[in-house]
């Protein structure tokens, strides 16, 4: 399938419903100390920049974001509806997200996810990601995984490694 993967605003149905179906798939899965999503708000700040994936039709069918944080960047809010997962979305998402942090000269770029996505998991180490520890301002957390991936055309100098 074709999609359609572009910076849009969060403030829309589409964006809403997205980061609520996340939401909701995560809260019965982890407590809340343990869930670092970024919220709505948290979504709308000046170095995030939040993506849609739409599909052939023009629906949106997937979200993610990249915060672009001073010592690195970090994926955020993946996810893509079940009906359409295996399809490229999550791909399209990440090489367009990996794309913005290139540009803006981010060498790695950085992920936590829940140890119960199986299959996010698997993909992100399909898509060449790495486990890795905790980095930034995250602590040790027997629910989390760390990821990093490399990324080409990006410089490592220009971001320091967290």
């Amino acid at each position: 399938m074709t999609w359609r993967v572009a910076v849009e605003p969060v403030d829309q149905p589409e964006a809403v419903a997205l980061v609520g179906e996340l939401d909701a798939h995560l809260e019965p899965l982890y407590p809340p100390e343990s869930r670092y999503g970024l919220t709505l708000d948290g979504l709308r700040a000046p170095h995030v920049r939040f993506v849609l994936a739409r599909d052939a039709s023009g629906v949106a069918q997937a979200c993610g974001a990249v915060a672009l944080l001073p010592q690195f960047a970090e994926l955020k809010r993946m996810y893509v509806r079940p009906s359409v997962r295996g399809q490229g979305a999550a791909d399209a998402m990440v090489r367009f997200l990996e794309g913005i942090a290139v540009a803006r000269g981010y060498g790695t770029l950085y992920l936590e996810t829940g140890v119960l996505q199986h299959a996010a998991m698997a993909f992100y180490e399909r898509v060449g990601f790495r486990r890795r520890g905790a980095f930034g301002s995250y602590g040790e957390d027997p629910t989390s995984v760390f990821m990093e991936k490399p990324l080409a055309g990006g410089s490592s100098e220009s971001r320091g490694a967290p």
